[in-house]
């Protein structure tokens, strides 16, 4: 079992910069691919980033260049750092962790067994 606390969301101006942090609980982390998505109202949840392990990462095409992914398995914490942002990067923002050989394609929001309650940003114009 795996729980994930998210924080860090917060209201910023567009160009302005925010870092999420999400801390999970138990002991094989290091095994998990960590996630994060985000969902705006009245949308879909879509996939932003992930972590596969401490070198490999895959971005949106939305975030690639502005947001980074990276993790800290000593600590259990997977970060978002999200600069440059824009007012349609308004969404809540969650992380999430699955198993490496059940996430397969990181968009695949199924292959994610644990899921935070998630953390507002909001970018204003």
């Amino acid at each position: 079992q795996v729980q994930l606390v998210e924080s860090g969301g917060g209201l910023v101006q567009a160009g302005g910069s925010l870092r999420l942090s999400c801390a999970a609980s138990g002991r094989t982390f290091s095994s998990y691919a960590m996630g994060w998505f985000r969902q705006a109202p009245g949308k879909e949840r879509e996939f932003v980033a992930i972590s596969w392990d401490s070198v490999n990462t895959n971005y949106a095409d939305s975030v690639k260049g502005r947001f980074t992914i990276s993790r800290d398995n000593a600590k259990n914490m997977v970060y978002l750092q999200m600069n440059s942002l824009k007012p349609e990067d308004t969404a809540v923002y969650y992380c999430a962790a699955g198993r490496k050989f059940k996430v397969v394609v990181a968009e695949y929001i199924p292959g994610y067994d644990y899921w935070g309650q998630g953390t507002q940003v909001t970018v204003s114009s």
